[in-house]
């Protein structure tokens, strides 16, 4: 059953994702890398949401305020890959644990805005809880990264 979900969830005709930690361009990772082979760089986006510094990953939680994510906006290169490229993803983030695991984020759409368009978009938003962390009030985390 958690599978139909899934299946139906990764196949909504969704297929821009957008990125605001390691999976960002600027950060080299090899998770970028996997980004790199299966999504296309539509360009700089932001999202409404708070960003946290967890230590060694950021947490991004949704607001409704007007406190926004900066990141980027992809698009999968082939429609076809999608379900398993994004599915690839789910693993790297933590989405799909086991049952003695812990779920650190969730994939939901959200309201991406560029270029005063509103593109609906993939996020990986965190799962667990912020207290007492740091806010990263520019919600940039290239640029609070760098400033460290």
């Amino acid at each position: 059953m958690i599978v139909v979900g899934y299946l139906r969830m990764a196949n909504s005709g969704i297929y821009h994702l957008f990125v605001y930690g390691s999976l960002r361009k600027g950060f080299q990772s090899e998770a970028y890398e996997y980004i790199s082979r299966f999504f296309t760089l539509v360009g700089h986006a932001k999202v409404k949401g708070k960003l946290f510094d967890m230590g060694s990953y950021p947490a991004a939680i949704p607001v409704n305020d007007e406190s926004y994510i900066i990141g980027e906006l992809y698009k999968i290169a082939d429609e076809s890959e999608f379900s398993w490229a994004i599915g690839q993803l789910d693993d790297y983030e933590g989405v799909n644990v086991e049952s003695d695991e812990v779920q650190l984020y969730r994939r939901e759409l959200a309201d991406v805005l560029m270029e005063k368009k509103v593109i609906p978009a993939w996020i990986y938003w965190y799962n667990g809880d912020v207290s007492g962390k740091p806010a990263i009030a520019s919600g940039d985390m290239m640029e609070y990264l760098k400033s460290k």
